[in-house]
């Protein structure tokens, strides 16, 4: 069944803040294979005018990906979770994700698609930190594979 087309420009209310940790951070880095200094050393951040570690760029996929969980899960939607795909990634920062932030997302679905029987959904992360300052936006596409005919 095809995902509802009138839920384009829908926002969910934003996710609950995620605090940012310093061995959260370091994990991630190991995890990914880099091994840039401002990743775990707060001196090596600073020298480079950041008050803390930094984060990897992808590090924040693993937040807007859980906050994004608010439209996987609506029922409205009709999207069939067990035949999604994660089809691509992309990120805009204004500011690179620091340990000690309190970050919030607001999701917003962009688009909903169809081709070749299947369903592309494209879903905007707004990461604002707790001040409300817009840290990055994070794009997520997941496309829901055509069922099997048989």
């Amino acid at each position: 069944m095809a995902l509802d087309q009138s839920f384009v420009g829908r926002s969910y209310p934003p996710s609950a803040p995620y605090e940012v940790g310093r061995e959260k951070i370091r994990e991630f880095a190991e995890a990914v294979g880099d091994a840039n200094p401002a990743y775990v050393d707060p001196e090596a951040a600073e020298a480079l005018g950041h008050p803390d570690v930094i984060a990897p760029p992808t590090f924040v996929f693993s937040i807007t990906y859980k906050a994004a969980a608010v439209v996987i899960e609506d029922p409205q939607l009709g999207l069939d979770y067990s035949r999604v795909v994660h089809g691509d990634q992309k990120f805009a920062y204004r500011r690179p994700v620091r340990a000690g932030d309190r970050l919030t997302v607001t999701s917003t679905i962009e688009a909903v698609k169809s081709m070749a029987g299947n369903d592309i959904l494209d879903i905007r992360g707004e990461v604002h930190d707790e001040a409300g300052e817009h840290v990055v936006t994070a794009w997520t596409k997941l496309v829901a594979r055509a069922a099997e005919e048989a």
